[in-house]
Order: C-alpha cells, then sequence, then structure tokens
C-alpha cells in the first residue's frame, strides 16, 4: 500500500537540498529512486520539508538506508531528520 512520507530537515537550506539531489544523481523534474512514486519539497521556517509518494514504507527505508543517509551527511546536513508516515488513500498522477 502506497505511503507518504514527510521529511522535516531542520536548519538544512534549499541550496543543501539541491546538493543533496546532486549527490544522489537527481535532476529536478526527473525520476526518483525505485519505489518512490511522487516527490516535491518546500522551503519552511525551520529548515526543508519534502513529501513523497512511495510504494510501500519498506521502499523508502531501503533507499533512506543506502542512499538518503549518506548523501545528508555529504552535504553537510547536521542534524537528524524528523521522518513521518502516512496511509495513501489515493493519489493521481500527470498522465
Amino acid at each position: 500500500m502506497a505511503v507518504a512520507v514527510i521529511v522535516e530537515l531542520d536548519d538544512t537550506t534549499v541550496a543543501q537540498y539541491d546538493s543533496i539531489l546532486e549527490i544522489l544523481g537527481f535532476t529536478p523534474g526527473g525520476p526518483m529512486a525505485a519505489g518512490g512514486l511522487f516527490h516535491w519539497v518546500t522551503a519552511t521556517d525551520a529548515g526543508v520539508r519534502v513529501t513523497d509518494v512511495w510504494n510501500s514504507a519498506d521502499d523508502f527505508q531501503r533507499f533512506a538506508n543506502e542512499q538518503l543517509a549518506p548523501a545528508l551527511q555529504k552535504a553537510g546536513v547536521a542534524n537528524e531528520p524528523r521522518i513521518s508516515f502516512e496511509t495513501v488513500h489515493n493519489f493521481l498522477t500527470a498522465g
């Protein structure tokens, strides 16, 4: 079942987020990691919020452990991300 994953990166800048994308080999508007369905990001008063939809929490956890955690460290993100999950009832795509 699809899950929404909300990642709060306090004290992280949009420039650091852009660096994380580059480290991961992703490009704006391009595809995301295997198992990922949708991704968007916004700046917040505290830092950066990433909102994704994934096929499953396991797919996200695999990505987070194998790719995201090392990329956050390499980009100089000092704080541990706050991650929450929500069950997705439905989502739509651009078709």
